[in-house]
Formats: structure tokens, C-alpha cells, sequence
């Protein structure tokens, strides 16, 4: 499965979704087109699967930064440039590749548990950090969340379009949500207001889906991630196949 998933990806890397059939996934993973159907019944399908695994990646790399976090006990703006840096890592590798994913993996509703939950871990990760710090506000659980969502999104939106400048990007999605998150754990954002009157910032409402993160330098608050799927069918709906 893993060799049929390699070629799945080098593939839709190199020559897109529409180009890439079945049959040619098959040849060049080196196994018949019925061994690919055992596994995958379609190309949707193996966007799934390769949509979970760059999840699983992220979510280790973000572990990973944490984990060194607990060591070296860095400030707050050198944790999220490590923790941005890490994560822009992972897009520059198959741009293209992971394009594909953002914008046409289908929303499953197990892709989408497996994302809401990894989603979750990280934001308690980077909570534990702010309450560490000081920092994150009067609610660091949900700024930590919030952080987690706009984050991914801007990365997306500073790497997968290529007429934006990451180099300068980047930096500036550090310096936003440092001056974000430095506000005092015990000091409440001005204009808060009632905080329970909040939106929560989660996508557990039944029906609810997480949107695509609004434009790069926008107020934290506003911006929610959209990860990797479409709209048009679900993987267990009939789609035409292409051989």
C-alpha cells in the first residue's frame, strides 16, 4: 500500500488530478490495477489517504516543536517562529502535491474527525505554552486554538500561491500572532466584552465545517483553517474513473 500511495503522490505531483489515472498509479507503483482497487477503489481515495498522511506529518512536526519546547523553555516569538517555520517546511516539499490536496481532497467525515482532533491536541499543546508564559490573555485555550486554525491557513495562503513572497511572509505571520498572544494571561483584550457571547472558534456544531482562512495580515480573531478537501462528492459517492 505504501509503494501504491508513493506513486499516487509523485504522480499527482507532477502532472495534477485530471491527468493522473488509475492504471498509471498502478504501473508505476508495480502492481496490477486489481491489487490498487483492494486497497483504493478510486482516485479519491488515495487523496484521502495521502491527505492523512501529510496530517500525521504536520501533527508530528508540531510535536516535535513542542516537545523541544519543554527542554529549551524558549520565549514566546521563538516558539512560533519554530513552530511556523516547521510547518512551512512541510508545504515546500511537493508544493504542488499539497495544492492538490488542499483543494480537492474530499471532506470525509473521518478525515475530517482525524483534522479536528489533531487540531485540538496541537491548540492544548500550544496552551500549555502560553499558561507557561503568561501569555495568551484571559483565554488561553481558545486563543491557542485560534492560533492553530490561523496559522495553517496563512501558511497555506503564504506557500501554495505562488505570487506571494514567503520569505517575507512568514515573518510577518510570527510577528502577528506574537502581538496576538502576549497579552497578559490576566488581562482581558480591549473591546472584549461578554467573552461567553463569543464564537468558540470550533467546528463541533452538527453540520458546521471548518472555512478557508481569510487573507494573510487579517485580525487573528477572523480566521478560520480550511484544510484539505472539496465539495462536489464525497469518497463514497459514484465518480467517474478514469483508466
Amino acid at each position: 500500500m505504501a509503494a501504491i500511495l508513493e506513486a499516487a503522490a509523485q504522480l499527482f505531483q507532477r502532472h495534477g488530478y485530471g491527468e493522473t489515472t488509475t492504471n498509471k498509479i498502478a504501473e508505476r507503483a508495480g502492481v496490477s490495477i486489481g491489487s490498487l482497487y483492494q486497497y483504493f477503489p478510486n482516485k479519491d481515495a488515495l487523496l484521502v489517504a495521502l491527505a492523512e498522511n501529510c496530517l500525521a506529518e504536520v501533527e508530528g512536526h508540531v510535536s516535535e516543536v513542542f516537545s523541544q519546547a519543554g527542554e529549551e523553555r524558549p520565549g514566546l516569538h521563538g516558539l512560533l517562529t519554530e513552530l511556523v517555520r516547521r510547518v512551512a517546511d512541510l508545504h515546500t516539499d511537493r508544493p504542488a502535491l499539497h495544492r492538490l490536496l488542499y483543494d480537492l481532497s474530499p471532506r470525509t467525515p473521518g478525515l475530517v474527525a482525524r483534522f479536528r482532533a489533531a487540531e485540538q491536541r496541537m491548540a492544548a499543546a500550544l496552551a500549555a505554552e502560553l499558561r507557561r508564559l503568561g501569555a495568551g490573555g484571559p483565554d488561553p485555550e481558545l486563543n491557542a486554538l485560534l492560533a492553530v486554525q490561523g496559522i495553517e491557513a496563512q501558511i497555506h495562503g503564504a506557500l501554495l500561491e505562488p505570487s506571494h513572497d514567503a520569505a517575507g511572509t512568514l515573518p510577518a505571520i510570527v510577528d502577528l500572532w506574537h502581538r496576538a498572544l502576549t497579552v497578559p494571561a490576566d488581562e482581558d483584550v480591549p473591546g472584549d466584552g461578554d467573552r461567553a457571547n463569543r464564537p468558540s472558534g470550533r467546528h463541533d456544531e452538527p453540520g458546521a465545517r471548518p472555512e478557508r482562512g481569510g487573507a494573510i495580515g487579517g485580525h487573528p480573531g477572523e480566521t478560520q483553517t480550511r484544510f484539505m478537501w472539496k465539495e462536489p462528492h464525497d469518497i463514497g459517492e459514484t465518480a467517474p474513473q478514469q483508466r
